[in-house]
């Protein structure tokens, strides 16, 4: 698989939890999607839906494991969400390792929206793919949270019952064309997102760990612009 495949894979993208979703049986295991009872549950507001209808901003700390369709860890990575609704969020990005040697996060990959633009950069390539927001990848979960689409439309939504503490929302995009399968998204007992787990079109498991969460806090404008820095391929043109 291509770096570029493994970064949007991993950037579609919520420590222990590196099962694929239908593992059954496995006390590890993150819980099975519902069957017949997807249907109702879908009608009435989900944990998901209370805790966007109530979201102005949002930022957090990340860690981030990928696990192959076998269950084996095949990266680790940690960095930042922060989002402010409606439409814009930065998702930054970098190798575990470069924590570990106490060095700054120099790779890795950013996506930033502000509103009218996608940006994903690509520290590793140096390069930057940019697209109308409307024409972007609509079917995330960045851009769930973000509220740059409208949920109901583009997500189907079922309970998925309690496990390890956390009440579980599986959600399926309604599109084919989106960048992920099925994903799950875990909520503690104050409704507060803690964990999300993806699973993507290659059978790829991608587990996020949300720490040290700030809801409705002041961000910066700044925080959701985007330059292309100097020397890096600009692939792309965005709407003015």
């Amino acid at each position: 698989m291509s770096n570029r495949r493994r970064s949007v894979a991993a950037l579609a993208a919520g420590t222990a939890l590196l099962a694929p979703l239908a593992q059954a049986g496995d006390p590890a295991a993150p819980p099975a999607a519902p069957a017949a009872t997807a249907a109702t549950a879908a009608t009435a507001p989900t944990p998901l839906d209370r805790y966007l209808e109530h979201l102005k901003t949002l930022r957090v700390s990340f860690l981030q494991t990928i696990a192959d369709a076998h269950g084996a860890e095949v990266g680790r990575s940690s960095g930042t969400l922060i989002v402010e609704r409606p439409g814009k969020f930065r998702w930054d990005i970098h190798p575990d390792r470069q924590a570990d040697q106490g060095s700054p996060p120099e790779g890795g990959q950013l996506m930033v929206a502000d509103g009218r633009n996608l940006w994903y950069y690509d520290r590793d390539l140096q390069q930057v793919t940019v697209l109308p927001l409307d024409a972007a990848l609509s079917a995330t979960p960045a851009m769930l949270l973000s509220g740059t689409v409208d949920v109901r439309k583009h997500f189907t939504e079922s309970l998925a019952g309690h496990r390890d503490g956390l009440d579980w929302v599986y959600v399926e995009p309604r599109s084919a064309a989106a960048d992920f399968r099925s994903a799950l998204f875990g909520f503690d007992a104050r409704g507060t997102l803690e964990r999300m787990i993806l699973e993507d079109k290659l059978g790829q498991t991608v587990t996020i760990l949300f720490k040290h969460v700030e809801l409705d806090a002041p961000v910066p404008a700044k925080t959701f612009t985007f330059t292309p820095p100097p020397g890096a391929d600009v692939i792309g043109t965005p709407a003015k």
